[in-house]
């Protein structure tokens, strides 16, 4: 249904998150919602949009991207040189 209206709640366990988030996220507008007689309300069509542009905004890591060192170079750390 393309004008789906979701509550709170059923936002919360479409992104698996606890309810106060969805509510904390809505009040500080990162989350695209509205209100009807005090209660918020969210089209799923912008949902499924802002959930778009939020994995898009998310870069994967790449092996030269990721700071820790790798399983050798942590092992070979404070070992004196056998020269």
């Amino acid at each position: 249904m393309p004008d789906e209206i979701l509550t709170l709640p059923e936002v919360a366990g479409l992104l698996k998150v606890a309810e106060k988030t969805v509510y904390t996220m809505a009040q500080r507008a990162e989350i695209p919602a509205f209100k009807v007689r005090g209660q918020w309300r969210f089209k799923r069509v912008d949902l499924d949009g802002w959930i778009e542009a939020q994995k898009a905004l998310q870069k994967p890591s790449t092996p030269k991207d990721d700071p820790r060192p790798s399983d050798e170079e942590a092992t070979d750390r404070g070992r004196p040189d056998d020269h």
